[in-house]
């Protein structure tokens, strides 16, 4: 048997072994055979076929009696993997039972194996990512409240601005996670749905037999019977396609956030450390962040995904030419690819290192600047907002001028001492002091979290 050439050498790095277990070629197989063994076993409650049918075709219908590289070839005569899968199950079934084979696939057509098939996967492709998900939101959960009171820079513009907490910056994290979360179980009901209409959607060679055989399959796969057949309407898999998309693009922030951090010039959040992790070729000192990375690029690659899966919605008539192929491979690379981004931020999740004194020294680089709008808020109910904003923006300028720290610029201004004591500007330049509702930010986050649990 001649080997097909593999293109998997990044495979472990940018997806989970368990989701490409489910899109490998034997779980695409597998799912169309699933397809056709319900089918069967559907027609043999309704009376269709004969009662002892169903187990000579269930039998056949295991996808290591075929072989994914003839079934790979065969798909370019047939235009689709269904129709030569199918000839190789009713060959298998007249093995054992001839008169079985005139059973296989009765009424349906390829597009119902393959979409059918596909929904299969996806509901494993669901469990997945839930689970996923459910790990790593409870993990985000727990470090935003641990670290709910710490406080650190708050980045504007990739400048100093106000402090936040590091627990606010996890709580944002988990709050975006936990909606996509929510986006996924709403949109469950609408994904999970049995593609059956046979040739052009009526079912018509199924005659009077075709509701109730529809029912029992739908039955048999534990799958809803959708209003009609979606052969063209593809809005489904876009939405569940979308919302993947939306989840990369978050992961992505979370993975840029945590390589900004770690960037030497910050140093203060670090993902976990191990033997041969974040390394470099030639410099022994170096710890690069390679989990954001990956989060970073699935939020890079998945828009272009997204944007094929809705490029082909527009299909024709009851069957498309081209544009339902070109969603074969892209709705299970969206879904391989945010699985390796889940996976690292989980890792992330688990074992994050934060830099506390890190943290407090690169609060203090600007030299009391970041607390300048403290300072002038307080002003501003004594010596009205402009007067406060100029004055509190020339003592700004005067400390970067002078390489002075701003309390002691503002100790030494007239105007300010007048107005403020040293114990009151001692209080307003500390960042501990001027968190607003950065923990009631996290709490609510946390709650909403625990709500979506309950």
């Amino acid at each position: 048997m001649s080997q097909r050439p593999t293109n998997s050498l990044f495979d472990a790095y940018f997806s989970a072994a368990g989701m490409r277990r489910i899109f490998s070629d034997h779980g695409r197989i597998q799912g169309m055979l699933d397809f056709e063994a319900a089918l069967a076993r559907a027609q043999a409650r309704t009376g269709l076929i004969p009662a002892d049918v169903p187990a000579v075709i269930e039998a056949a219908c295991q996808a290591s009696l075929y072989d994914p590289q003839a079934l790979a070839l065969a798909v370019g005569g047939g235009g689709n993997a269904a129709i030569p899968l199918v000839k190789m199950l009713g060959k298998q079934v007249a093995s054992a039972d001839p008169r079985a084979e005139r059973y296989v696939h009765l009424g349906a057509t390829s597009q119902d194996v393959m979409d059918s098939g596909l929904v299969l996967q996806m509901r494993d492709a669901l469990a997945w990512l839930e689970g996923a998900l459910q790990q790593l939101t409870d993990r985000l959960a727990e470090q935003a409240q641990r670290y709910e009171a710490l406080p650190m820079p708050g980045r504007t513009w990739l400048q100093h601005a106000t402090p936040v907490t590091l627990g606010m910056k996890l709580a944002g994290w988990l709050g975006a996670l936990d909606r996509h979360r929510q986006r996924l179980r709403e949109l469950k009901p609408r994904l999970l749905v049995v593609q059956f209409g046979g040739a052009s959607g009526t079912l018509a060679a199924l005659g009077d037999q075709a509701w109730p055989v529809a029912e029992a399959l739908a039955q048999a796969l534990d799958l809803s019977l959708p209003e009609q057949p979606w052969h063209t309407h593809r809005d489904r898999l876009v939405e569940f396609g979308s919302v993947l998309g939306l989840l990369a693009g978050t992961l992505g922030k979370m993975g840029r956030d945590i390589s900004l951090l770690m960037q030497t010039e910050a140093a203060e959040l670090f993902e976990p450390s191990a033997p041969g992790k974040g390394g470099s070729s030639t410099m022994p000192h170096k710890r690069n962040p390679v989990g954001a990375a990956v989060m970073i690029a699935t939020a890079t690659r998945a828009p272009g995904l997204v944007s094929t899966l809705l490029s082909a919605l527009p299909q024709e008539h009851e069957r498309s030419l081209g544009l339902w192929h070109a969603e074969w491979d892209t709705l299970p690379e969206l879904c391989c690819l945010v699985s390796g981004a889940l996976e690292q931020a989980i890792g992330f999740a688990n074992g994050m290192e934060v830099d506390a004194g890190r943290i407090s020294s690169n609060l203090q680089l600007t030299h009391g600047l970041v607390l300048a709008e403290a300072v002038s808020i307080v002003l501003a109910q004594r010596l009205g907002r402009d007067t406060a904003h100029h004055l509190i923006e020339q003592c700004c300028k005067r400390a970067v001028a002078e390489h002075r720290h701003l309390r002691e610029v503002l100790g030494d201004t007239p105007e300010v001492a007048a107005e403020l004591s040293s114990a009151e500007l001692d209080q307003l330049l500390d960042p501990a002091n001027y968190l607003g509702q950065a923990q009631r930010w996290v709490q609510r986050a946390v709650t909403e979290h625990t709500r979506l649990d309950a």
